[in-house]
């Protein structure tokens, strides 16, 4: 079991979510909720894609943080 990093982003109709560790794996939704489960479903089948063609899996490697910083 591995954790992938997303980020999600909102949108004039939504929400959007990529993955930094998987290049192309992207989905949307129309609510947070929605897109961390079309997202996770993404992540599945883009591994699963992966494996089909013999690539290798990218291991999670991305971090994130948040700056405080005066606005």
């Amino acid at each position: 079991m591995s954790k992938y990093l997303i980020v999600i982003e909102k949108t004039g109709t939504g929400f959007s979510a990529f993955s930094p560790d998987l290049d192309g794996c992207i989905s949307t939704g129309n609510t947070r909720g929605e897109v961390e489960k079309n997202m996770k479903q993404a992540i599945e089948f883009h591994l699963d894609g992966l494996r089909e063609e013999g690539d290798t899996i990218p291991e999670p490697s991305t971090e994130s943080a948040y700056l405080e910083v005066a606005s």
